[in-house]
């Protein structure tokens, strides 16, 4: 009696389901294959992004990344001979202790540059793209010449060793970045791609690339890197990223 009861219901849902067809469009996708009691089932549309959505999405990664792996390459040349790697060598050769002197390199960096690439993505929404186009690429060039400039070797005399290898580091580390060329370009890469984390990661990673193996190994082994031809190396590259800058590749275009 109770399989004939639900028989007859089904039967009668299924015939008001086909007196309501035309009547009123549904937004449903059929299946053609049945299911396991003989009927056809009805699925429903899930709705997603359009393709517009998808496109403005992949964009915006390719953005990202671009920006991410120019800013690494371009710092950790930049970084090469600078007076914050002569820095790094110093208190590494003082406390002979790597992993501290490193993670205050990482610490300074991060605070340094989060505020300078945040005073860029400032200046490239308040000021008209014209303006800060030959703004940023002035900044690229600027910074070329800069890196031809010869860096005097820090003191380490002068760094309070009361606070120990992580303390000194992050101090001295963050005071000699300031006004720095790879801190002008952090701001000036951050406000042509108008990202901050990727920039941001990307210089920090640089400056770890550049700075690391200095703490590890000592000395010895950045004396015989070809210093002056990296240089013309990082100067041709800020160079490129001016040019581009002025032809509208970026945030600019």
């Amino acid at each position: 009696m109770r399989s004939a009861w639900a028989g007859g219901l089904h039967l009668r849902s299924r015939m008001d389901e086909r007196r309501g067809e035309g009547k009123r469009p549904v937004n449903t996708v059929r299946q053609g294959a049945l299911i396991h009691d003989g009927y056809e089932r009805t699925w429903h549309a899930t709705p997603g992004l359009s393709a517009t959505q998808t496109a403005a999405g992949k964009a915006n990664g390719g953005v990202s990344v671009e920006a991410l792996l120019v800013s690494v390459g371009v710092v950790a040349l930049a970084e090469l001979g600078d007076k914050t790697q002569l820095l790094a060598l110093v208190l590494a050769a003082r406390f002979r202790a790597p992993l501290p002197v490193i993670a205050g390199i990482l610490t300074a960096t991060l605070a340094n540059h989060l505020a300078a690439g945040a005073i860029g993505t400032a200046l490239a929404a308040y000021i008209s793209p014209a303006i800060m186009r030959w703004a940023v690429a002035l900044s690229f060039f600027g910074t070329a010449l800069w890196t031809f400039i010869p860096e005097r070797h820090p003191q380490g005399q002068g760094a309070p060793s009361r606070f120990g290898a992580f303390g000194t580091t992050l101090v001295s580390f963050f005071l000699a970045e300031i006004g720095d060329k790879t801190q002008i370009a952090t701001v000036a890469l951050a406000a042509n791609y108008r990202h901050l984390l990727p920039v941001v990661c990307g210089t920090t990673l640089g400056m770890l690339l550049a700075n690391v193996p200095v703490v590890f190994v000592g000395g010895a082994a950045a004396t015989r890197l070809p210093i002056k031809l990296l240089n013309r190396i990082a100067a041709a590259a800020f160079v490129v990223l001016g040019i581009l800058t002025l032809l509208g590749h970026g945030g600019f275009g």
